[in-house]
Protein backbone atom coordinates (compact mmCIF):
# COMPACT_ATOMS: atom_id res chain seq x y z
CA UNK A 1 0.00 0.00 0.00
CA UNK A 2 1.25 3.20 -1.00
CA UNK A 3 1.42 6.64 1.27
CA UNK A 4 -1.66 8.25 -0.78
CA UNK A 5 -3.38 5.71 -0.34
CA UNK A 6 -2.68 5.33 3.26
CA UNK A 7 -3.19 8.71 4.01
CA UNK A 8 -6.92 8.37 2.47
CA UNK A 9 -7.70 6.05 4.87
CA UNK A 10 -6.29 7.93 7.70
CA UNK A 11 -8.72 10.76 6.35
CA UNK A 12 -11.41 8.85 5.80
CA UNK A 13 -11.45 7.69 9.50
CA UNK A 14 -10.94 10.77 10.83
CA UNK A 15 -14.40 12.00 8.93
CA UNK A 16 -16.27 8.47 10.27
CA UNK A 17 -14.69 9.58 14.19
CA UNK A 18 -15.49 12.85 13.57
CA UNK A 19 -18.11 13.66 11.26
CA UNK A 20 -18.59 17.30 11.75
CA UNK A 21 -14.46 17.90 10.68
CA UNK A 22 -13.96 18.32 7.68
CA UNK A 23 -10.55 15.51 7.07
CA UNK A 24 -9.70 16.92 3.94
CA UNK A 25 -8.82 20.38 5.58
CA UNK A 26 -6.79 19.37 8.42
CA UNK A 27 -3.25 19.79 8.62
CA UNK A 28 -1.01 17.51 8.09
CA UNK A 29 1.28 17.97 10.45
CA UNK A 30 -0.33 19.32 13.38
CA UNK A 31 -2.18 17.23 16.12
CA UNK A 32 -5.36 14.90 14.77
CA UNK A 33 -6.98 15.48 18.30
CA UNK A 34 -6.21 18.77 18.60
CA UNK A 35 -7.68 19.91 15.24
CA UNK A 36 -10.48 17.27 14.76
CA UNK A 37 -11.50 18.26 18.92
CA UNK A 38 -10.86 13.99 19.86
CA UNK A 39 -11.08 13.29 23.07
CA UNK A 40 -9.50 10.13 24.43
CA UNK A 41 -12.59 8.31 23.36
CA UNK A 42 -12.38 9.17 19.89
CA UNK A 43 -8.86 8.45 19.39
CA UNK A 44 -9.35 4.89 20.46
CA UNK A 45 -11.55 5.01 18.09
CA UNK A 46 -9.51 6.26 15.54
CA UNK A 47 -6.86 4.03 16.09
CA UNK A 48 -9.26 0.57 16.21
CA UNK A 49 -10.62 1.60 12.73
CA UNK A 50 -7.18 2.13 11.05
CA UNK A 51 -6.05 -0.87 12.59
CA UNK A 52 -8.97 -2.78 11.42
CA UNK A 53 -8.89 -1.22 8.00
CA UNK A 54 -4.93 -1.51 7.39
CA UNK A 55 -4.72 -5.07 8.80
CA UNK A 56 -2.30 -3.55 10.92
CA UNK A 57 -1.30 -4.22 14.70
CA UNK A 58 -0.86 -0.52 16.51
CA UNK A 59 0.47 -1.12 20.15
CA UNK A 60 -1.11 1.43 22.96
CA UNK A 61 3.21 2.18 23.32
CA UNK A 62 2.75 3.68 19.45
CA UNK A 63 -0.13 6.10 19.72
CA UNK A 64 2.26 9.08 19.64
CA UNK A 65 2.99 7.86 16.06
CA UNK A 66 -0.73 8.79 14.85
CA UNK A 67 -0.05 12.51 16.76
CA UNK A 68 -0.66 13.58 12.94
CA UNK A 69 -1.68 12.58 9.55
CA UNK A 70 2.15 12.79 8.40
CA UNK A 71 3.51 10.77 11.37
CA UNK A 72 0.83 8.31 10.99
CA UNK A 73 1.29 7.67 7.36
CA UNK A 74 5.04 7.44 7.73
CA UNK A 75 4.87 4.86 10.75
CA UNK A 76 1.88 2.96 9.37
CA UNK A 77 3.20 3.64 5.61
CA UNK A 78 6.01 0.30 6.19
CA UNK A 79 3.62 -2.06 8.54
CA UNK A 80 1.07 -2.28 5.47
CA UNK A 81 0.85 -5.59 2.94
Amino acid sequence: MNTDRARDVIIEAVGQVAPDVEPEKLDPTLSIRDQADLDSVDFLELVAQLAEVLHADIPQADYDQLETIDLAVAYLGPRLD
